[in-house]
Formats: C-alpha cells, structure tokens, sequence
C-alpha cells in the first residue's frame, strides 16, 4: 500500500557556496528519511531550489532541520543576488502530491511555522492556502524586488501589516521565513538573444497576470549569464499552459527585434507538463495520454499486480459471526448542540463556514449524480471537473471552521493582555485582521462553490436540479453571515486603507452571490419543471 505523500520545495538564498547547500542538505536527509529529487543553484540570483518528497512527518521534520542549519550558515545582512529575498530560508511551500489533502498541508505549514518562531526565534509568514490574510496569499506581496530583507528590517516592529504570523517581530541574520501550503507550481525560464534586461523586464510585464498579462502567471525580468531572461511561475500550468506563455513571449520579444535562445526549467515539473505542451505543438488533437508506451505499461503492471494467479485460501474463522457495523451518523449533532450551548464559539462565522461546506458537498454530489450516465456522456469531463473542485472547496469550508474559532479566541486572547503590556495594540489589530480575513476566505471559497451549483444546475442530472438550487442557497446564507463578520470585525482596525478593503472585497462577493443565486435558482426551476 503506497503511504501518503508530501512535496516540499524550500528556497535557499544561497547559490554560490557549494558546500553550504551540500551541508543543509545533509542536515535535512540526517533529520528523517525523505527522498532529494533534485538542487537547482544559480550564482547569479545566489539563490538554490531543492526539491524533495517524502511522508508527512518526515518533510515536515527535514524541512526544520533545513531551515535551521541555512540560519547557521547563511548571513542575510551581507547577501546580494538577482532574485527577492527576505531570508536565508526563504520560501517553504507545501504540496499534497497523494493521499494527503490541502488542508494537512495548511496544518503542516502552522505547525512548522510556530516552531521556527519559537525555538529559532525567525519570524514567519504565511501565504498561499496557509495565509492569515487575504493579502498574504500573494508571495508577492510579502516579497518583491521593492520589498525584501532590508526594508523588512526596517518596518518589521512597527507596521501591523508586517507582523509575522509566529515568532519575533524583529529581524535577526537569518532574516524571515514564509512558510505556506500550495498547487504544484512549474519555475520556468526564458532567455533572450539580447544582453537587454530592459527588453526582458518590459516581456514580463506584459505577460504576467498582475500587470495584465496571463493568467496564473508571475513574471520578472533578470539579466543572467549574460543573458536577458524573463524568469517565471506558472502557478497553474493546467489552466495557463506553458505552451501559451511561450508563444506570447515570442511575440513580445518580436516586437524589439529579438527571440528566445532557449528555455529553462527549475527543479521538477508534473508529467502533464510536458505532454500538453507536446501535444499542442505536434498538433496531436487526437491523442490520448494511453498512448504513451510508458504508460501503457505501468497500467499493465499494476493490474498484473491486482489480479492473484490463484483464488487464495478461505480462512477457517471466516465463518464467524461478527457485529453489526453501525452506519455513520448523517446529522452533524456535536457541532449544532456546540453552538446551541451559549459559549461565543463556535458562533456565526463557524455556521457560515459550515454553509459554505454544504454549498460545496451539493454541487459534489450533483456532479457525482451526473457522471457515467449516457445521457449526459457531452458533459462527463466538465462534471469530473466539478466534483474534483468541489471536493476541494468543501475540505477547505470544513478546516474554516476552526479557523474561525482559532480567529475569535485569538482576539479575545489580545484583549485579555494586561492594558500596560507595550505589544497589546498590535496583538488586538493582529488578531483582528485575522478575525475579518477567515470570513472573507469563506464567502470567497462559497462563490466558488455557487459557480460550481451554477454548472450543476444548468447541465448536470436536471432530477438533481433542486439540489443544485440548495446548493446555491446554502452558499448564499455562507457568504452573507461571513459578510457580517467581516464587516464587524474591519471596523475595529486602525488601518483605514485595509478595512475599506475587506469591506470592499467581501460587498462585491455578497452582489455576486446574490446574482448567483437568483441565476442558479431561475434554471434549476425550469429544468425541473416548476418554473
């Protein structure tokens, strides 16, 4: 039976000193069995990505091993290099590759972090999945090439916006770490046949997405080897594939009179990487993944293994009588007595998030309806598609439940501290800030939700349409009760700029989801035939 299986891909701000790698790496193998597949170095952003796997605990226990030993041995106030940088560690991303969902790799990424707070005394951030806030789960808005390790060292003890999320608001040698939990990511390189990086830096505007570019893009422009480079990574190479980034590349570059000298990839990239690419460019409309030899040999390796030569043996007690196996309970009785007891948590903000969890289990369970039957064989991948994201929006609604109760007794935590304690202020706005950003994690994830009841409704199973309608409704009620809780909670910021904001985000959502629901509704009425 294979075991569970983590990727973990962690930064280093170091790529000139061998022996300094060599030696973290070590440090990490030496800490639990994991499994290095790779270390990508590069001199000129002084920077090294390693990639590894292994269990859970293991990568979890390697990747602080690592942090600790690049915290001996790499000195941040006499770093220099190309790339952005807060830290000698400095980014720890989490990636669930088999048997283990997004959400243990979220608790792997706090769990990680509150221990490199507290035993190294590193301050650590968290982003993507693991963020706090909703602001950090962009890596680029904690680090940037305007933003990193020497401006962070200067505001770090008195910007709220820059309080860690564990240890010390003070910035020490080894700098900060930022910890999170994400998708498979693909770093991918491409170098112009000029010496221009101003060519390189005005590409990568144009293709990344936050300029206006592409999607599930981040692009910069680096002069490297000699050699304008336009340095990316494709954060969803599924949805944004590299195929199209390179040909958008080409075309920018054309413009300036220049091409691409070649290509580049960091570290290690999914299998469907290569083969859409190479589907698309050998215009193979037509192929199918079976077709490769590879493949069509370890699917017929494992099923020689799943299939005994001989019937094996009854045992002699397999006639025995045996307890009755008890179904499992279908009313979430503990978590409505819980809230129907009079403790402040878990409160509004939990029951919005379970809402949403709901909102996302219908739109599943229609999609689930839908597939393999003939009827509706146009709309099987499109329904696959649904319950897989579906999936992943109800685990995540269901780890929001704790997150809010995490986020309320945190604020009454800050508002517990002695009135003389210096560090109180902060603590309150910390902790409100996270208080007003679970909620509006939950209305964002019960939109998303409601656009998969939206498929449901208009092409899923239509004896299923009303489901799909409750659905809608169900993400409606998440996304207007976490509203309210972001609103309450962003007017006790001092940060006026950051309340208007969460205030602003989460407005827009409800006027989304209300324009969902009537939607979602109006179809499943008349594919039932109650319109």
């Amino acid at each position: 039976m294979s075991q569970p299986l983590v990727e973990c891909i962690p930064n280093f701000s170091e790529g000139r000193r061998a022996d300094v790698i060599e030696a973290i790496v070590r440090a990490m193998k030496e800490a639990d069995a994991i499994h290095v597949l790779d270390i990508s170095s590069d001199a000129d952003h002084n920077r090294t990505v390693v990639t590894f796997v292994g269990a859970p605990p293991a990568v979890e226990r390697a990747m602080f091993a690592g942090i600790r030993k690049a915290a001996e041995l790499i000195d941040m106030t006499h770093h220099e290099g190309e790339h952005p940088r807060l830290g000698a560690t400095d980014v720890v991303p989490f990636v669930p590759l088999r048997d283990v969902t997004m959400d243990e790799c979220v608790a792997m990424a706090h769990r990680l972090g509150q221990r490199v707070g507290e035993e190294l005394g590193i301050p650590v951030y968290l982003y993507e999945a693991a963020a706090t806030r909703p602001e950090r789960e962009n890596l680029a808005w904690l680090r940037s090439r305007k933003f990193q390790y020497e401006q962070l060292r200067e505001v770090i003890a008195t910007d709220p916006q820059r309080m860690p999320d564990y240890g010390p608001a003070e910035l020490g040698r080894a700098g900060a770490t930022v910890i999170g939990a994400r998708p498979p990511l693909v770093a991918f390189n491409v170098y112009l046949t000029t010496d221009d990086v101003a060519i390189a830096k005005r590409i990568a505007r144009a293709v990344r997405h936050s300029s206006g570019g592409l999607r599930y893009v981040k692009a910069a422009g680096f002069l490297v080897e000699g050699r304008a480079q336009v340095s990316m990574n494709l954060t969803h190479y599924e949805k944004t594939p590299v195929q199209r980034v390179v040909e958008m590349i080409r075309r920018e570059a054309a413009r300036y009179g220049v091409g691409i000298a070649f290509s580049e990839l960091i570290g290690l990239a999914p299998q469907a990487f290569f083969v859409e690419a190479a589907r698309w460019y050998l215009q193979l409309d037509k192929f199918a993944p079976d077709q490769i030899l590879e493949y069509r040999i370890q699917q017929a390796e494992a099923e020689s293994r799943a299939l005994p030569e001989e019937e094996p043996p009854v045992p002699e007690d397999a006639a025995q009588i045996v307890a009755a196996v008890q179904p499992p309970p279908r009313t979430p009785a503990p978590f409505v007595q819980a809230v129907a007891e009079g403790s402040p948590t878990p409160g509004g903000g939990a029951v919005a998030a379970l809402a949403g969890a709901l909102s996302a289990a219908l739109a599943e369970m229609v999609a689930r309806l839908t597939v393999g039957k003939k009827r509706y064989a146009e709309v099987e991948e499109t329904m696959r598609a649904v319950v897989e994201a579906a999936t992943s929006l109800r685990k995540q609604l269901v780890a929001a439940i704790d997150e809010d109760i995490a986020a309320f007794d945190a604020v009454m935590n800050a508002y517990r501290l002695p009135k003389n304690d210096p560090t109180r202020a902060d603590a309150i706005q910390l902790a409100m800030a996270r208080a007003a950003g679970v909620p509006l994690k939950v209305a964002r994830l019960a939109v998303d939700a409601m656009r998969l009841a939206e498929k449901t409704a208009r092409h899923g199973n239509k004896n299923a349409a009303t489901d799909a309608a409750t659905s809608a409704l169900m993400g409606l009620a998440a996304v207007e009760a976490a509203a309210l809780n972001v609103r309450v909670n962003a007017a006790g910021l001092r940060d006026a700029e950051l309340a208007a904001r969460y205030r602003d985000d989460v407005l827009a959502l409800v006027a989304q989801a209300r324009e969902l629901r009537d939607t979602i509704v109006l179809i499943a009425e008349e594919r039932a035939g109650i319109a």
